[in-house]
């Protein structure tokens, strides 16, 4: 039968989000702690199908470690918090983004391009979308013996509808629905004769916000506090195999306070803490197959129970639930709304990945049109698919069309 060799590919998986194909009992255990072979640390990295969702597209985020659920609501909250989007300013607003991926191993035909944007219905309702958009660029699929069988442009896609209220002057809540297509290698096939087929899911996101003003020495400050419960949904998969790989489920809490030290200067200083809700993968004794299918039972559990089950199931308990925290620090400077500077630093424990790095970025906005740039500077060894490169994105403020006639 044919195999697929697909070497860029697989430098894309390994790549993106420095996710690495699970490797249970890879690590051994001493003393209720578990190893690497070379006595190092354990490596348990939580791992997930379709991770382009958890992908921050919004150079303005990006410029800020990542983070973004608290900060001011532009059309990109649909991201990380659309029920921010009822605290607005503008009225009917929307942004374009283009990520270059993976740029610094010289892969030019690899991208993230996000279109998204909000309409408000009144004072209380918002209504959002987002399409997002991964290509993987063209790869080259050959059978066992490296023989060319066809060319391929595997890409995945995201489309989501959200809808925002306000509960309180001070308080909202959102529901956003999303559809998610992953065509990887379609038409191929894998050892047993099986075809590759597109990957088909859904999910929901489940986000809160409240805003509330405190006095301040010079004016009236603003503290912004955010919850999203995002990509909650179905399992996928890309053969007719009964067992499906968990989607990337996510807990994300986020804290924003905005200083305005005069009529034109102000600072927000931002934090976002992020857990994957997916199940971490089994070692040593964990490891449990009740069924006797060679399966693991935490792979067998449904997208429910993978979630609850993901804040107790890490092998080294609460210690290792703890290092899968990931923490996303951010500064934002304005002048007078036109000109902004921007710098962030984002941090993940060395055993669930490892990713560390600074950010920073500028932002212009002059009457309807904002643009926005951020750039990644690595601080470890660990390569990071966005390493030295420059994003942009644009956002068009439809409401203020008014105001220019």
């Amino acid at each position: 039968m044919k195999n697929l060799l697909l070497h860029k590919f697989l430098l894309l998986a390994a790549a993106i989000f420095t996710f690495s194909t699970q490797a249970e009992a890879q690590c051994y255990e001493e003393d209720g702690v578990f190893y690497n072979l070379d006595g190092t640390p354990c490596t348990n990295t939580v791992v997930s199908a379709v991770p382009f969702l958890r992908i921050v597209a919004d150079a303005r985020s990006g410029a800020m470690g990542d983070a973004g659920i608290a900060i001011s609501a532009d059309p990109n909250a649909i991201h990380f918090n659309a029920s921010k989007l009822v605290f607005a300013e503008e009225e009917f607003a929307m942004s374009a983004t283009y990520t270059p991926w993976l740029r610094s191993l010289g892969l030019n035909d690899v991208y993230l391009a996000y279109l998204t944007g909000f309409y408000k219905l009144d004072d209380l309702q918002t209504l959002g979308f987002g399409l997002r958009y991964f290509s993987l660029g063209s790869i080259q699929f050959t059978d066992r013996n490296g023989q060319p069988l066809a060319m391929g442009q595997p890409n995945e896609f995201e489309v989501s509808l959200a809808y925002a209220r306000k509960l309180t002057d001070k308080f909202s809540a959102s529901l956003t629905g999303k559809f998610i297509y992953s065509n990887l290698a379609a038409g191929q096939q894998v050892g047993g004769g099986e075809t590759i087929e597109p990957g088909v899911a859904g999910a929901a996101d489940i986000a809160m916000t409240y805003t509330t003003e405190v006095d301040g020495r010079r004016g009236d400050n603003e503290l912004t506090l955010g919850l999203a419960l995002t990509n909650i949904g179905s399992r996928i998969t890309y053969t007719n195999n009964i067992v499906r790989d968990f989607i990337p489920a996510n807990l994300g809490i986020g804290a924003a306070y905005t200083m305005n030290l005069d009529e034109y200067n102000s600072i927000t200083l931002t934090s976002d803490v992020n857990k994957l809700m997916v199940p971490t993968p089994c070692q040593g004794d964990f490891c449990e197959d009740q069924n006797n299918n060679t399966i693991f039972d935490y792979r067998e559990q449904s997208s429910i129970s993978g979630i609850i089950s993901s804040f107790s199931d890490a092998p080294e308990g609460f210690r290792e639930e703890m290092r899968e925290l990931m923490y996303s620090f951010g500064a934002e400077y304005w002048y007078d709304q036109q000109f902004a500077v921007r710098a962030g630093y984002y941090s993940e424990h060395l055993q669930k990945g490892g990713r560390k790095f600074f950010t920073v970025g500028l932002g212009l906005k002059y009457n309807i049109f904002g643009l926005n740039f951020s750039y990644l500077v690595p601080t470890t060894n660990v390569r990071n698919p966005l390493d030295n490169t420059l994003r942009f994105s644009l956002i068009f403020d439809f409401g203020n069309f008014d105001e220019l006639e």
